[in-house]
């Protein structure tokens, strides 16, 4: 049976913060706040929020932490966590935020119990989800293989509201714990060493993450992709002694309208060398997580179901390794794909896309008629964007504009990049139909031409998440290491069907 990596429990609660019983009760708290909208707080710390006034530990700027002892009697609370928010409007993406620093800052005061405590003048049902998603994605553990450390201590966490109903708050501390939950599980699938996931583990997991849910689950091997015509997904995978797989999963809940059919298709690379184009040694470990494209598409499926969205969606992860080998793929080879074009060879370590287009048509084959592809794609990306922000491409406008508005509720950052026509030209083949790469001007643009061919007339959008996949520096809101990035944007573009159907 699946079990998510949280064991720690998350309810909700509405009524005085006094009567909270944590080890760490949590406040935002921005410049020049008073708490005024807690009677009593500044009494039950003895003195000690004054004196943090009076010292600057008590700031209020963006992500400062101020923790004091709560000794007086009236309030059940042990300790008290200011976490700075800057200003005095918060956002979901901050409550988000913040809340996911608290869980950071009580697993380094090895605090038992958390209750988070929602401020400001937000939605009480879009800050309690927030906060819940924030607190979770704090809980994500990479140290996976580690046979010594600190054992996890948060067993409880609360999120607060002095105001509204306890049923529209628990209804959406209960999303917000799921897509948080979803969210992790993509990071330690994202996580996982090459030899531990390879492309046949990676279809096992994904029916480890159907059990419980109504997910139908096929997997197609090699047989199966010479029968459908594969021809670029069966080419990257040929200098592995991998074989491929083809992961196809379904949600088709009853009732459910012909149209629309959402197709998310992510890149399932489970570890990319370059091939014969092979990478530098440098950081070549990272490339194990090439495969967060695909992650994020399965864990966002689990969401779907369980979130009983009302239309069909169909989530596609071509799974291959990309290694060199007598039989590898060489610059200069031409591939023929499943929509029958010819693809000619420059760069074997441009084997994302190839994937990507043979899942692409297959999607279409299944009947999507909506497309979104997920994949850690091209440096380019990077280079343009950094790591704080996704390439978004696609067309039409209008199918774009609501990827890019899932995305902001789901407080993914976004940036939409072009695919004018007179990028096309540079991926023209002198021998083949196309070629799969075009050198380093505007590489992230090209490849997303490269997809655009395959994806067709079908409303298409590309994220790239190269930049943010990974994150090498921790954040204040965010550990070091796989973001999950994605699966909420997802989530949410599924569920807001009725808006761009």
């Amino acid at each position: 049976m699946f079990t998510m990596i949280d064991q720690s429990s998350m309810i909700a609660s509405v009524g005085p913060i006094s009567d909270l019983e944590v080890d760490l009760l949590v406040l935002p708290t921005w410049v020049d706040d008073d708490l005024s909208d807690f009677p009593g707080l500044i009494e039950a710390s003895g003195g000690a929020l004054q004196s943090a006034r009076m010292r600057g530990e008590w700031s209020g700027k963006a992500y400062t932490s101020c923790f004091v002892d709560l000794n007086l009697s009236g309030w059940r609370a042990s300790r008290l966590l200011l976490i700075g928010a800057g200003d005095s409007v918060i956002s979901t993406g901050q409550v988000r935020r913040l809340a996911t620093t608290a869980t950071l800052i009580g697993r380094s005061r090895r605090v038992s119990s958390l209750a988070f405590c929602l401020r400001g003048q937000l939605d009480n049902a879009e800050a309690g989800q927030a906060a819940a998603e924030g607190l979770t994605l704090g809980e994500f553990d990479g140290g996976t293989y580690k046979t010594e450390g600190d054992k996890r201590t948060l067993q409880e966490f609360i999120v607060n509201s002095g105001q509204g109903k306890d049923g529209e708050l628990e209804s959406a501390v209960k999303r917000g714990r799921l897509l948080g939950e979803c969210s992790n599980e993509a990071r330690t699938l994202a996580n996982e060493p090459g030899n531990s996931l390879t492309p046949t583990i990676f279809a096992k997991r994904a029916h480890s993450l159907a059990e419980g849910t109504n997910l139908g689950v096929e997997v197609l091997g090699p047989t199966e992709m010479e029968e459908l015509g594969l021809g670029m997904l069966l080419g990257v995978a040929r200098g592995s002694a991998e074989s491929p797989r083809l992961i196809v999963m379904h949600h088709r809940p009853k009732g459910a309208p012909k149209a629309p059919v959402l197709g998310l298709v992510g890149k399932g690379i489970t570890f990319d060398s370059g091939g014969i184009s092979l990478k530098p040694a440098e950081s070549m470990e990272r490339m194990k997580d090439d495969m967060a494209g695909g992650a994020a598409v399965l864990c966002a499926m689990r969401a779907i179901d369980q979130l009983h969205v009302p239309i069909h969606v169909i989530g596609i992860v071509p799974a291959s390794e990309n290694l060199p080998g007598g039989r590898a793929i060489k610059p200069g080879d031409v591939l023929k794909s499943a929509a029958g074009k010819t693809v000619e060879i420059i760069n074997t370590d441009a084997e994302g896309r190839l994937v990507l287009g043979d899942a692409l048509w297959y999607a279409k084959r299944c009947g999507a008629t909506h497309l979104v592809d997920v994949a850690t794609l091209t440096g380019g990306c990077i280079v343009a964007l950094g790591t704080i922000t996704s390439g978004l491409f696609g067309s039409p406008g209008v199918w774009v504009d609501a990827v890019k508005r899932a995305a902001e509720v789901a407080g993914d950052q976004v940036w939409q990049l072009p695919v004018f026509d007179e990028y096309r030209r540079q991926i023209d083949s002198e021998i083949a139909d196309v070629k799969n790469a075009a050198g380093r001007e505007a590489s992230a643009i090209t490849a997303a031409m490269f997809l655009k061919v395959f994806a067709g007339d079908t409303p298409w959008a590309h994220l790239d998440i190269a930049g943010t996949a990974w994150i090498d520096e921790a954040r204040p809101y965010q550990a070091k290491g796989p973001s999950g990035v994605a699966v909420r944007t997802l989530v949410e573009l599924a569920c807001a069907s009725e808006t761009w159907a």
